[in-house]
């Protein structure tokens, strides 16, 4: 049974807050190229989107890492750190997407040594968000199944503020669109915890080529 202290609550709304300042809100992660071609065209399409990637990426990719690393980082073992953190950079398909984790991931380490919370990994190495994140839950005594809520929340959150720019929505929709993929998220979690060492990573080609696509976009309004 998932359980958590008070101060382990309040440390994981910090964590998962949009106010974080890690920049996760500069990025849509290919989403601004696929509603730019037309692609998506309303919240429907947006939700049927995001529900692709947490169902089949998240889930294979980022929660898996995200939990062997904090793992590692609860005993403090810098090995498994480097080696899950090298696997990240190498399941990230495009230079967006590796920019993305590297650009969250340094700045999340310099809000930790602010901090006082420990970093693992040596800042002259290339960070991952997702290891940043591991090493800040584990010091927080954040459990795991909460954390990757955290880290979904997160994400999810991110994309759904992307799209009421971009599609636009309305807040009411964007609501109802968080609302109707927040359901998802204890089975996404649950599947995490199936996959294998040797199953680590998935690819959405659709997702890889927009994210691809947006770093020469004419006109952005997210980084790439």
């Amino acid at each position: 049974m998932t359980t958590i202290t008070d101060t382990s609550l309040l440390r994981l709304l910090q964590l998962s807050s949009s106010t974080l300042p890690v920049g996760g809100y500069a990025f849509s992660q290919g989403l601004e190229y696929a509603i730019d071609s037309g692609w998506l065209k309303n919240s429907e399409d947006v939700r049927a989107w995001l529900s692709l990637q947490l169902q089949q990426s998240l889930a294979n990719t980022d929660l898996p890492l995200l939990t062997r690393q904090l793992r590692a980082a609860r005993i403090q073992d810098r090995e498994k750190m480097i080696y899950w953190n090298h696997y990240t950079l190498a399941c990230r398909e495009t230079s967006e997407l590796r920019l993305n984790d590297t650009a969250m991931g340094a700045a999340m380490v310099r809000l930790l040594h602010h901090l006082d919370v420990p970093v693992l990994l040596c800042d002259k190495q290339e960070i991952t968000f997702v290891a940043a994140f591991a090493m800040a839950a584990a010091h927080w005594q954040i459990d795991t199944p909460m954390a990757c809520q955290g880290y979904l929340w997160s994400w999810l959150e991110n994309q759904v503020a992307a799209a009421t720019k971009l599609v636009p929505l309305g807040q009411t929709n964007a609501q109802q669109l968080l609302a109707e993929l927040l359901a998802s998220i204890p089975q996404v979690i649950d599947y995490a915890e199936t996959v294998s060492d040797l199953t680590i990573g998935a690819s959405l080609p659709a997702v890889a080529m927009a994210s691809a696509w947006h770093e020469t976009q004419y006109s952005r309004l997210f980084r790439s």
